[in-house]
Order: C-alpha cells, then structure tokens, then sequence
C-alpha cells in the first residue's frame, strides 16, 4: 500500500516561498503525481499535477508562482510556491494515481486520485 508523506508547510509572510515535498511511493511505477489544498469552510481544489511525461498543469490561481516537480531518483514531487498569497493559505495534499495525468484532473476535486497523504499546512500572513 502506497502511502504518500507530505513534508515543507510552515507560516510565511506574503510574498515569500515555500517548497513542499511528497514522498512514500513505489519507485517502479508510473504514477500521476498531484497537489490539491483545502482552505478551512471550501472545497478541496487542485493546484497542479505532473506525470512521468513531465506534462504539467496549473490551477489558474497559481500559474506563474508555483512550479511542480518530479525526482525519479528520490521518488518524490515538489511543489515551489512563489509570491505566496493570503488566498494560498490551506492544507496542501500531496496525491498520486498510476497512470498519466489528464489535462482536466487539476481541476477536479481530487476524485481521480485514491493514495493520499495526510496534508501539510501552510500559512501566509499578510
């Protein structure tokens, strides 16, 4: 049973950065690898997805401040959180699903996803 670990949340200050990890799954499969969050009284969202084709997808709140990313060797995925905005702050869900990502799942609410970690918190102060 995979089980993904989020690890990287913290509090920071508007405009600062932040790099959340995901690790805790197998190395010999293909996964699409994702991150959603979930501010407190909202629905979870998707923030972005990567598959082992490096294609990438952005929920549109973030294009051009986060940036995610996969190591082959750690098996694990990053998400760069750049210019971090009050509206970023939530718990971040680190997903994966074996298979390739499809253009749509970032914009899901996480349903075509079924191993999840327990999430990492991330603040932003004004």
């Amino acid at each position: 049973q995979v089980q993904p670990v989020e690890s990287g949340g913290g509090s920071v200050q508007a405009g600062g950065s932040l790099t959340l990890s995901c690790t805790g799954y197998r190395p010999d499969v293909k996964y699409c690898m994702a991150w959603f969050r979930q501010a407190p009284g909202k629905e979870r969202e998707g923030v972005a997805t990567i598959d082992r084709d490096d294609d990438k997808e952005y929920a549109d709140s973030v294009k051009g401040r986060f940036s995610i990313s996969y190591d082959n060797v750690r098996n694990a995925h990053f998400l760069q959180m750049n210019n971090l905005k009050d509206d970023d702050t939530a718990s971040y869900f680190c997903a994966v699903q074996i298979g390739f990502c499809q253009r749509w799942f970032v914009r899901g609410h996480g349903e075509h996803f079924n191993q999840w970690g327990q999430g990492t918190q991330v603040t932003v102060s004004p």
